[in-house]
């Protein structure tokens, strides 16, 4: 028989009650024994559900208090040193997001994101002198209380390999594979308190493997699970790979001394082929087939899916096949099931969606269909898949001839700016008159309780249109008002009438449908609602031209417009998967380019159209890159062309390694680039400064996603290690990220510091004149 699995489940809850206790907890309004119990909660429901559900192997210590590579830290014992004087939860979430009070003052770890998803994990600090003391606290008491239910666990851990790659050295001439030889035994001896608990099977996830990896990484992994099959216990292991094939690993992968071989057939069906076929296989290990989508929201196809399965049945026993889900859920929203009453998605497209509660569902039907089980139900289930596939593809919501027209008459001219860039900085230097080193923030501002309780009102028909613009000019106004007192020079109007970057704009254009508690986790308690773009995109009427203007009016500064770009639209939504995904964020592009031009003719001259998510959308092989880049970048520049020279476009980028692929960076070809580099110290912008990167740039001078407030002089010193590195006269002065998720008293503080530092250096370079 064919046994079911699960990679990983949502840990937010279904009402994202983790991140509310966690925020109470670190406010003190909560005790630890109060945050701890609602975490306990938690897990113990999803193990429950999926345990009645039928799922055969369901996982532990895939739930995490904020990520789970910052488990796999304190697991190892592998602590930077600036934080062993801390411990428990203090210890922990200073790791995570800096401490400061009377006592303490330390920097956050860095974070950035996981492969190509919109999750980010906090990356592991590595030194020659770095020891791994274990500490499977965590691990070993997850399979306990698993078991007080009844339940055994699969636990999950970070394979060995792809936590030392996915981390960074923080010395010079070292390697920190050179680590690889005395973490071996720590992870050695955890899996024997693993199986000491009576385990049966492990998962060990090293999705490193759907990476290119070098002669040396590749020995490396193969050193690892070598080392495991030496000192054997009588676990076995599951090798987890996903979000891609194995592609030039699998020699590699089919070689190694582990029991099963997880396959990701979302993300590439045709691995399956290659490897029924290949000579290395010959049967000896179970292959499991993540089948069900753990990244996107659409149901699955069980004919499509059930013949996946029965070429598998070709050359294996049913014994040898489990069916499961391509990566964990941890990326889906938790439960359709909410969302009943949800009007802002239409009930034809709710029939076609799946969340991680049915997803359970759907792996639990295509186990039980291929195991051959012929109830009245189960073939009702499947009679009912085939009709839903199909009203979908003929659905009249998902086409637009005029859209679909529009994309087909593109000229190459629409993604080019009308003078090269030399030329139009010159224009909006005499156009905009600002100072060195000008000061802006990359565009939000705090959303405190009132901001979102009076937009929840008005969501809910109890405040009035009238009202709630009083109440949002009055925001502005006040926004204005703090800008112009502490000096900054570029302004913005603070965006209190959104409430996600993304989900904002989407509910503005065609094609887009909305959940109410479709909850993911980006990171730490940062939870976001992606859109799901159903259908063909179009823009109806303005999106931000009305906030802007009356921003606008209110000061003689100039006040950016602020938009997010194409491609971050496109990555950070449950996108259709009926069209190549190319055509999708085109037809975003030229929704947007509409919102730029009508930006511009309201008076608006510095228009930013954020796009954090360009690297993170790079498939994961390079050879692969090219394609995606060429469409993704274009489609910025469609966004951003239709403008006068004397507009100066701005874009943002946060948490991206841009090394090895600034030239396509420079192809956007924006005026102006803000960047994250405070939490690498100017780390990131060295690529810039090695590519001659010819436009001006904003290396942010302080870490938003943490609490503490940087000092004027700590800021100063980032900006004289940025101009020794570039010409001053392209340097901005600005936060790393946009402000919504801070409070205003440290917000207000660090702005002001940062502001001080800027003028300060002006001062300098004016004496050094």
């Amino acid at each position: 028989m064919m046994k079911s699995i699960v990679l990983g489940y949502p840990r937010i809850g279904a009402n994202r009650e983790l991140k509310k206790i966690i925020e109470k907890y670190w406010r003190g309004d909560a005790t630890e024994d109060e945050f701890l119990n609602v975490g306990r909660q938690i897990k113990s429901e999803n193990w429950k559900l999926q345990h009645d559900l039928g799922v055969d192997l369901i996982s532990s210590n895939d739930f995490s208090l904020y990520d789970q590579v910052l488990d796999m830290c304190t697991t190892l014992g592998c602590i930077p040193q600036r934080f062993e004087h801390l411990d428990g939860l203090d210890q922990y979430f200073a790791m995570a997001r800096g401490l400061q009070n009377k006592e303490v003052d330390v920097t956050a770890m860095e974070m950035t994101k996981w492969f190509d998803t919109n999750y980010h994990y906090i990356v592991p600090e590595f030194t020659s002198e770095t020891k791994f003391p274990l500490n499977p606290d965590k691990i070993l008491g997850e399979i306990k209380e698993a078991k007080k239910f009844g339940i055994q666990t699969k636990p999950v851990i970070i394979g060995p390999v792809t936590f030392l790659l996915l981390g960074k050295e923080k010395e010079d001439g070292f390697n920190r594979l050179d680590l690889l030889s005395s973490l071996l035994p720590c992870y050695q001896e955890l899996l024997e308190l693993i199986a000491s608990e009576g385990v049966e099977f492990v998962q060990i996830d090293e999705p490193i493997l759907a990476k290119d990896l070098s002669r040396e990484e590749q020995l490396a992994i193969k050193k690892s699970y070598s080392f495991f099959a030496n000192n054997s216990t009588k676990l076995k292991i599951i090798l987890a790979n996903y979000f891609d094939c194995y592609g030039a690993n699998l020699n590699l992968a089919l070689d190694l001394p582990v029991q099963v071989l997880h396959l990701d057939l979302v993300r590439c069906r045709l691995q399956l082929d290659d490897i029924l076929a290949h000579p290395l296989f010959n049967g000896n290990k179970i292959l499991s087939l993540g089948l069900v989508d753990g990244r996107n929201i659409w149901k699955n196809d069980y004919e499509q899916s059930l013949r996946l399965v029965e070429k598998a049945k070709e050359k294996l026993d049913s014994s040898q096949i489990w069916i499961g889900t391509s990566c964990s859920l941890l990326h889906s929203p938790v439960n359709l099931e909410l969302e009943s009453n949800n009007e802002k998605i239409p009930n034809e497209v709710k029939q076609w969606l799946a969340f991680a509660e049915q997803k359970l569902g759907e792996v639990i039907d295509l186990t039980t269909l291929a195991n051959g089980e012929e109830g009245g139900i189960i073939l009702e289930r499947l009679s009912d898949n085939k009709r839903v596939h199909s009203l979908k593809r003929s659905s009249k919501l998902v086409h637009n001839g005029e859209v679909k027209k529009r994309l087909e008459n593109l000229q190459e001219s629409d993604s080019q700016r009308k003078s090269p860039f030399t030329q139009r900085q010159l224009e909006q230097r005499n156009h905009l008159r600002l100072p060195l080193y000008p000061t802006t923030t990359i565009g939000s501002f705090p959303q405190t309780k009132e901001v979102r309780i009076q937009r929840r009102k008005f969501k809910k028909n109890e405040l009035s249109s009238k009202a709630y613009d009083e109440f949002l000019f009055n925001e502005t106004h006040e926004a204005i008002k703090f800008q112009e007192a502490i000096g900054l020079d570029v302004l913005v109007h603070g965006e209190f009438e959104r409430n996600d970057m993304v989900e904002y704009f989407g509910e503005h254009l065609s094609g887009f449908a909305f959940t109410q508690f479709g909850w993911v986790q980006s990171y730490g308690t940062r939870c976001v609602k992606p859109p799901i773009i159903y259908g063909d995109v179009s823009r109806p009427k303005p999106m931000t031209v009305k906030w802007s203007s009356v921003a606008q009016s209110l000061t003689k500064k100039h006040v950016k417009g602020m938009l997010t770009g194409p491609v971050t639209i496109l990555q950070w939504s449950f996108v259709r998967n009926d069209q190549p995904r190319s055509a999708t964020c085109n037809q975003i592009a030229l929704a947007i380019r509409d919102e730029v031009c009508d930006l511009e003719k309201a008076g608006i001259k510095i228009i930013q159209i954020d796009e954090p998510a360009i690297r993170e959308g790079l498939p994961l092989r390079k050879e692969d890159w090219a394609t995606y880049l060429n469409w993704a970048i274009k489609a910025f520049r469609i966004s951003a062309s239709g403008v006068d020279d004397s507009t100066q476009i701005h874009t943002h980028m946060c948490y991206s390694e841009f090394n090895d692929i600034i030239d396509d960076i420079a192809e956007m070809d924006a005026d102006v680039i803000t960047i994250e580099t405070s939490r690498s110290e100017m780390e990131l912008l060295q690529a810039f400064v090695d590519f001659k990167y010819p436009n001006e740039i904003g290396p942010g001078v302080y870490d938003i996603h943490s609490p503490r407030v940087p000092t004027t002089e700590e800021i100063e010193n980032l900006l004289e290690r940025a101009s020794e590195l570039l010409p001053i006269e392209n340097i901005w002065v600005n936060p790393d990220c946009g402000l919504k998720t801070r409070d205003w008293p440290e917000t207000k503080l660090a702005l002001e510091n940062m502001v001080r530092a800027a003028q300060k250096l002006r001062q300098k370079q004016l004496q050094s004149v």
